[in-house]
């Protein structure tokens, strides 16, 4: 086992990793409400970028905190999937494997 080569091999996953996440800012997860009357947008790091609201939403808070809340937390679920799902990759195509660890990325 080289474990200068490992070592190596490791500072370079890392370093991808942090570039991944770098990336994921600026990879936008579009999300709204069933009727389209709230519509959101925020980074795959889970950062809001924009809210769009209809007017008619403007009448009623407690529906419009209803929307917030639900479309909102669809917009979370979904950018930390894509997340998830890019650190992974990066994870498993660059990590040396270590024996025990392959357990650790299924």
């Amino acid at each position: 086992m080289d474990l200068m080569g490992m070592m190596g091999k490791l500072k370079e996953t890392q370093r991808k990793m942090e570039e991944t996440k770098l990336r994921m800012d600026t990879v936008l997860i579009d999300e709204q409400s069933n009727d389209g009357a709230l519509k959101v947008t925020i980074t795959a790091n889970g950062k809001l970028k924009s809210i769009a609201i209809a007017d008619s939403l403007l009448e009623d808070k407690e529906q419009l905190e209803d929307y917030l809340i639900v479309t909102l937390n669809k917009a979370i679920e979904k950018a930390a999937k894509v997340n998830q799902a890019e650190l992974d990759a990066v994870a498993k195509v660059d990590m040396p494997m270590i024996p025990g660890m392959d357990e650790m990325f299924k």
